[in-house]
């Protein structure tokens, strides 16, 4: 298999999948704003989005979504700590999933766009800061989102997260999450991930 992705993008998610599913995969940089890869091929000919991730498998199949990507690597690891096969503790996860994609993930595009005014972000900034407030308090208690077990959506809240000090997002106040990024961060495969994309460890 084959992961399109960009330094620290939301393709740092299914990249730290991949290492903890302990299944074979390369590596293949993308310039989001060239739309090249790193071996100059028209990123837009591989995926039409034009976005990562970008999985392509052994048969030349391609996949997109950094949720289902990570659930597919997931389900095709057989690894039910990072998500289970079924039942409500499934579902949680899914449920983690979704909230992390809709509720995070999206609001942080305004905050990242030059065109979007100074007003306009810090009205889209206070209404990020509630969402991760929400985080922080399901966090109490918890080494991850569910419990004591790293699961796919642990590894898309912390690559998220991550966008805050690129937008000026301070969420240092939140204990309980920041007690989370720091025990995700510790883990040898998100370490491993890290490096391989050239970001601090």
């Amino acid at each position: 298999m084959k992961l399109y992705f960009s330094p620290g993008a939301c393709s740092l998610s299914p990249h730290i999948i991949l290492r903890e599913a302990g299944l074979a995969f390369t590596l293949q940089k993308v310039d989001t704003s060239a739309h090249k890869t790193a071996d100059g091929l028209d990123f837009f000919s591989i995926n039409p989005k034009g976005q990562v991730p970008t999985m392509e498998m052994d048969d030349g199949a391609i996949l997109t979504e950094g949720s289902i990507i990570a659930q597919y690597i997931a389900e095709r690891a057989e690894n039910r700590d990072l998500l289970p096969a079924s039942g409500m503790a499934r579902y949680r996860v899914l449920e983690w999933q979704n909230y992390v994609s809709s509720e995070l993930h999206k609001s942080f595009a305004p905050l990242f766009d030059p065109a979007m005014n100074t007003e306009g972000k810090t009205l889209i900034a206070g209404l990020l800061r509630k969402k991760f407030a929400w985080v922080n308090s399901r966090l109490e208690g918890k080494t991850y989102l569910t419990g004591d077990t790293f699961t796919v959506a642990d590894a898309y809240l912390f690559t998220v997260s991550g966008w805050s000090k690129y937008v000026n997002l301070d969420i240092s106040d939140f204990a309980h999450l920041q007690k989370f990024l720091a025990s995700v961060k510790a883990r040898p495969h998100v370490q491993a991930a890290l490096k391989a994309e050239g970001l601090p460890v």
